[in-house]
């Protein structure tokens, strides 16, 4: 079992910003996180990631169960995150090479001595995401849709059981959104891949790799499952509480307001 949550809530300031959850993700499936803004989708990746803890309820992922051990470094080592909370972090002098280098060693920055055999994985990595004609250029110069790709090969390089991708198109143009789903596609089609959970809340980029859904309102689980089950016309108008229309091009669901 990837994520395992059973009533997990989650209580800041004398609310529940997290309540009643459970899901529960299975190795190698691959999952679409929807919800709007102020869903509390932040929170629970927060929680998946060892940043915060439930305030009731039990929880495991890759097999540690939150509150016998202590898991945060453990766990992270083996999810890849990827962020603009990470982006914020890099620092400004490293060129794409560096960033994607220092993901093996779970750093932010590159301070120990890459091997030969992490600097080959590193350019197998940037050619597999088409960024390896700008490696040698300073991250803060690249553009939003190339500097998500480097993420995502960071977030490779430690060979994570687990990839998390928050909101990975937020500010890119159609083509630089077209060019990373396409790539987020190929990474979930690897053999012995991650298991990958997708956030957004743009219903157009739940791919047909992700067979699995969660919606996520206010804080709890609006329902969860067959992601063709999901997103259907009924179920989202209910669940955005305003009438929309879903037409699906090449197994892509796409989402008008009625």
């Amino acid at each position: 079992m990837i994520i395992d949550m059973e009533n997990v809530s989650l209580k800041r300031e004398g609310r529940y910003i997290l309540n009643d959850i459970s899901w529960q993700v299975e190795k190698q499936e691959h999952w679409a996180l929807l919800g709007l803004n102020g869903s509390g989708k932040t929170f629970l990746l927060n929680l998946i990631n060892a940043y915060a803890f439930p305030t009731t309820g039990r929880m495991s992922v890759l097999g540690l169960e939150f509150g016998k051990t202590y898991l945060a470094e453990k766990l992270r080592r083996r999810i890849g995150f990827v962020s603009s909370s990470v982006q914020n972090r890099l620092h400004r002098g490293d060129n794409a090479f560096e960033v994607v280098l220092s993901g093996a060693f779970a750093s932010i920055g590159l301070y120990d001595t890459p091997t030969d055999e992490i600097r080959e994985k590193a350019i197998g990595l940037l050619k597999e995401l088409g960024c390896f004609d700008y490696a040698n250029r300073l991250y803060e110069t690249l553009s939003s849709g190339e500097k998500q790709r480097v993420l995502i090969a960071r977030a490779l390089m430690a060979d994570p059981e687990l990839l998390i991708l928050d909101e990975p198109t937020n500010g890119l143009d159609f083509l630089a959104k077209e060019q990373l789903l396409e790539s987020v596609e190929r990474i979930a089609e690897r053999e012995n891949g991650p298991t990958i959970i997708y956030v957004t809340h743009h219903v157009d980029e739940v791919l047909p790799v992700f067979e699995n859904t969660l919606l996520l309102k206010e804080g709890a689980v609006y329902d969860s499952g067959d992601t063709t089950r999901l997103l259907t016309r009924e179920m989202l108008s209910s669940f955005f509480e305003v009438p929309v229309d879903i037409s699906w091009n090449k197994r892509r669901p796409f989402m008008m307001k009625q």
